[in-house]
């Protein structure tokens, strides 16, 4: 999981120039994502704990099995990664790999013998990263033997829930353009999960080709010819990089490659991979315009303060306009899955209880439809639009960029004249998604696409 060049504004000469920016730009006002106090999913979880509300007890597994159980996290969405790739490479191997668990606002990392990390979505921060320290049950009372003690009593304080700015290292880094945000690698890894970095690494999304996908990762499911690159390990030789991709093609069963008996899963789902690498999409195009588009209005705010012109939330000067205009771009591109990578022929087919687990829940409109419906055969979605649309990351985003998301979202569901920007939908999709919008999307702007009516016929 897991900045480029950012730009800010000076004035000078009399005008606006652009000039090189930090990548922290998000630790200056207005958003100060390191002192800023989070809102997000374990800030309420750590008020339950201080109130006696909760208690968590023990330790490793067991800690995970709670946590996954009090965030709503289902054990199905469980992927593994076995490069050293991450934080505590120490600890993970194609032995023990790295599980990931998710759902839609929180991320949670766990290694056997490693501390449990944990990326929430916050409202007004984007992505905010956290270890939990565990604390070891306290010594019982002199004299006391174990059946003396309260059940429940001797598993500690409980764990902390610690915010983890070493990640910044690498996810506030190059590879996720300027912000706290998240990523997935995809490399050639030795027996030992080293990876041989010569060769090349990937950033996956769902825009990646299939064939580059998940070097370093397990991955259960069937996906008919085409191959990726899991479930294998490279060597490197004087003749170059050796690595047999067919014989990782098509597992649904890794008993043979590792044990998982120690896991909460078995497996390492080929469709939880796909909805895992878009939701980091969708996310980090979410915090890039929570933090951005904040960062511009609060800019714009004091140079019209210093001109003695009138505050405004909307983008007026042209180089904030600029900004907004990419950052909507970004948004409606991952939201609309803009140049999504083909499926391979046929289909993909993974766990069937991951895919009920995903859709369990889902906003259904008066005919049933939802925006989380697989299609899996041609794409991943069967209508495709985010279901994080309706995450608290976008209802947080500023008004007047959220407005401009609106607007753009609009032509691009046109049905006389749709964007060509957004060509990859076709007329009944377009209709569809409108449709499930409009029944199931909280603050949708008065009269967005008022007129359009799906009544049932087929276009």
């Amino acid at each position: 999981m897991t900045a480029c060049l950012a730009v800010a504004w000076g004035l000078l000469a009399g005008g606006l120039v652009p000039m090189p920016a930090s990548a922290q730009d998000y630790e200056r006002a207005p958003v100060r994502w390191s002192e800023s106090q989070p809102a997000d999913d374990v800030s309420a979880l750590q008020q339950r704990l201080a109130s006696g509300e909760l208690e968590l007890a023990g330790n490793g597994r067991e800690l995970l099995d709670q946590l996954l159980d009090e965030f709503g996290v289902p054990a199905s969405s469980q992927v593994l990664v076995f490069s050293k790739t991450s934080l505590q490479r120490h600890y993970i191997s194609p032995r023990t790999p790295r599980a990931i668990y998710f759902n839609d606002r929180i991320f949670v990392g766990w290694v056997p013998g490693g501390a449990i990390e944990l990326a929430t979505m916050d409202p007004q921060l984007g992505t905010v990263f956290y270890l939990v320290e565990e604390r070891p049950p306290p010594p019982p009372p002199a004299g006391a033997g174990n059946g003396d003690l309260a059940e429940g009593s001797g598993h500690g304080p409980g764990p902390q829930f610690i915010r983890d700015r070493d990640c910044l290292s690498c996810h506030g880094g190059m590879f996720v353009r300027g912000i706290p945000g998240l990523f997935a690698r995809s490399v050639f890894p030795t027996e030992g999960g080293e990876p041989l970095l010569r060769h090349g690494t990937e950033i996956v999304d769902h825009r990646t080709p299939f064939r580059v996908r998940w070097g370093g990762w397990y991955v259960t499911g069937s996906h008919g010819d085409e191959l990726h690159r899991g479930n294998v390990f490279a060597s490197d030789s004087d003749r170059g990089l050796e690595v047999d991709l067919e014989a990782g093609a098509n597992l649904t069963d890794l008993s043979g490659l590792v044990d998982l008996s120690g896991y909460p899963a078995e497996t390492s789902d080929i469709v939880a991979l796909m909805v895992l690498e878009h939701q980091m999409a969708m996310h980090n195009a979410l915090t890039r315009a929570q933090l951005r588009g904040r960062h511009m209005l609060h800019y714009q705010a004091g140079l019209q303060r210093e001109l003695g012109e009138e505050v405004s939330e909307e983008p007026e000067y042209e180089s904030v306009v600029r900004v907004f205009d990419g950052l909507v771009e970004e948004v409606v591109d991952a939201l609309l899955f803009k140049g999504e990578a083909p499926m391979p022929e046929g289909g993909v087919s993974g766990d069937p209880r991951f895919l009920e687990d995903y859709q369990a829940g889902a906003r259904l409109d008066g005919r049933g439809r939802s925006l989380r419906e697989f299609d899996l055969k041609t794409r991943l979605m069967k209508h495709r639009c985010s279901p994080l649309i309706d995450s608290e990351l976008f209802a947080a985003l500023p008004a007047s960029l959220k407005e401009r998301i609106y607007e753009r979202l609009a032509e691009a569901l046109d049905l006389d004249r749709p964007h060509p920007r957004y060509r990859h939908l076709g007329a009944a999709e377009r209709l569809r998604i409108s449709a499930i919008l409009k029944e199931t999307h909280d603050g949708l702007p008065e009269g967005w696409m008022e007129g359009v009516v799906d009544d049932g016929g087929d276009l």
